[in-house]
């Protein structure tokens, strides 16, 4: 058995005092006498908030989720509200997903705050992330909780935070508050609940968020043209299945067809390998449904009810699901378009996306006199953006990692409203005659052919972390200067806040805030961004590449010639 290192041992030692309960002690015991390997993975560094809170493995141990960690984050936050708003009646809402012990990990949450005098609504069963995020603002509270791991494997679990604006914490508060529970001891936290603070909530807000979603998702679309449309949806056996289906009967829509195999919540997601509607296995039943009921749209989305996967038939009548900068495409043209025949379209009027998404937005939204903000990897930032501008109309905007955010109600990825949209737009253009898929492709011929393509490098434990930070200095310390024989002619390092004209070597400042994101650009458009996830043990890259598109017709060909230069980008970089 290899040994145990000093430092690990010290730390793991402190877990077994009287500042735990018997149980946790007995856990990290047997870790210390049984298994030295997964003792250091949880104790040889604290677990940190990233671009969506604090999420990872449960378990015991400063580096895992447990009542200790997640009560110390709320301990902090507690600490922090009472300095920042002295003398107000504190607020916060709670909810929680499918998760394993989403729920047990609620209730001692919602126990830190009562007993910090923090007037707690908690939410009676699980309940999704935008309706968490649209909750803290309908409820009037300071902050807003919800317990989630997203889409990662059923071993994780996560704690978001939301505050005032329903958006998620970002800077100045989120280093003040990480400073805060810094400076805590385990010892400090106070887990006595106040009873008489903690308030259960349910249908009222439900009821809200869904007449919000309705009103905010849908856009004059006729009676006959909902009852044409064939809709399945699956939620993974996740919380989407509380709201999403509702949401489309209120809208209207008769013929939603549910994957019942997935659409009890389980934290288990027994009939997936992963519960994320990024991966085409993960919607096999539901696609497999829409064979059989002849639908013209499949919607899945993941545990927390935020991101949504699309599919659709294409142009051969075959389903084919839509990857996060397709959907995006379509719904950003949509909302613009609806947004100009109502009259409400102005140069106030903006759209928000990240830097690792679709370049092609830029074209779209300009094209319609709109404004177009870039912000960093996170809903978080679109939030700021539009809390940071009140003199400004946010249209919709979202990110390529299957996130959408229709209007500002929600101020985050919100799949309930999107499954809305996304039905609007298959209902609408079926009516005239063309598809969702079939607008895509138009879209294309007026503003470009672009094709992205994701690859995640998994690279878990203390190990993979070192791996995943020799990966970004190399990309650094040995910048590329061809890709694909295409020259670079800009690196924009969001580290050091640079953008480097390679052609004239000149340099400007980036006005975001730091990041760990590197993005070159070559002399024919081709953008290739490197980040290290914030949530998950990995490191991404994301390509985009483009050209001119003509016609619908030629669509597969150029497409095909777009496929096989990503090929062999992916193949010069090492990333297949």
């Amino acid at each position: 058995m290899s040994q145990i290192k000093p430092e690990i041992l010290a730390k793991a030692n402190a877990w077994i005092s009287d500042t735990f309960d018997k149980e946790t002690q007995q856990k990290v015991a047997n870790l210390i006498d049984n298994n030295p390997i997964e003792l250091e993975e949880s104790f040889y560094k604290n677990a940190t908030f990233g671009t969506g809170g604090m999420r990872g493995i449960m378990g015991v141990g400063p580096n895992r989720i447990n009542k200790y960690t997640l009560g110390k984050n709320t301990q902090g936050i507690s600490n922090y509200l009472k300095k920042e708003f002295q003398g107000e009646e504190l607020k916060a809402v709670i909810a929680f997903d499918c998760r394993n012990n989403s729920k047990e990990l609620a209730q001692v949450v919602a126990n830190v705050f009562s007993a910090n005098g923090v007037k707690v609504f908690l939410f009676s069963d699980l309940r999704s992330t935008p309706e968490l995020s649209f909750a803290v603002k309908h409820l009037n509270c300071h902050c807003g909780i919800v317990l989630t791991a997203s889409h990662n494997p059923p071993e994780y679990n996560g704690y978001k935070v939301y505050w005032q604006d329903g958006g998620q914490l970002v800077t100045p508060q989120d280093n003040q508050i990480i400073e805060e529970i810094g400076n805590l001891e385990y010892s400090e936290i106070k887990f006595e609940a106040n009873k008489n603070l903690i308030e259960i909530i349910d249908s009222e807000v439900d009821n809200a968020f869904i007449e919000a979603s309705v009103k905010n998702g849908s856009f004059d679309t006729s009676e006959s043209a909902k009852n044409n449309l064939k809709i399945v949806f699956t939620s993974l056996h996740g919380t989407a299945s509380t709201v999403n289906p509702q949401v489309l009967e209120k809208a209207g829509y008769k013929n939603v067809f549910l994957v019942k195999e997935q659409a009890e919540p389980d934290g288990n997601f027994p009939t997936v390998k992963s519960p994320n509607p990024e991966e085409p296995e993960a919607l096999e039943m539901a696609l497999k449904l829409a064979e059989e009921k002849n639908a013209e749209i499949v919607i899945g989305t993941d545990p927390d009810g935020d991101r949504l996967g699309v599919a659709v038939r294409d142009l051969n009548n075959n389903m084919i699901l839509l990857n996060g900068n397709q959907t995006m495409v379509v719904m950003t043209w949509f909302l613009l378009e609806q947004w100009k025949k109502q009259g409400e379209l102005d140069s106030n009027s903006f759209v928000a996306s990240t830097i690792v998404s679709t370049p092609i937005l830029k074209n779209i939204s300009e094209s319609y006199g709109a404004q177009y903000y870039e912000v960093l990897t996170g809903f978080k930032w679109i939030a700021k953006l539009i809390k940071d501008h009140p003199e400004l109309k946010f249209v919709g905007g979202g990110e390529e990692s299957f996130g959408y955010m229709v209007g500002d109600f929600v101020r985050d990825k919100d799949a309930a409203t999107s499954t809305l949209l996304a039905c609007e737009i298959a209902a609408q253009m079926k009516e005239k005659g063309g598809s969702f898929y079939k607008k895509l492709l138009e879209i294309y011929t007026e503003h470009g052919l672009y094709r992205e393509e994701l690859i995640s490098l998994v690279k878990k434990g203390m190990d993979g972390e070192m791996q995943i930070k020799q990966m970004m200095i190399d990309f650094r310390e040995n910048p590329l200067t061809e890709i694909d024989g295409e020259k670079v002619v800009l690196i924009e390092d969001y580290q050091a806040s640079t953008a480097k004209n390679i052609q004239n070597h000149t340099q400007h400042n980036i006005d975001l805030p730091k990041s760990n994101v590197l993005i070159y650009y070559t002399e024919e458009g081709t953008k290739i961004a490197a980040r290290p996830s914030g949530t998950e043990p990995k490191i991404k890259f994301y390509i985009s590449v483009n050209t001119e598109l003509d016609s619908v017709e030629e669509f597969d060909e150029i497409n095909a010639q777009l496929e096989e230069k990503i090929k062999r980008i992916k193949s010069e970089l090492q990333v297949e």
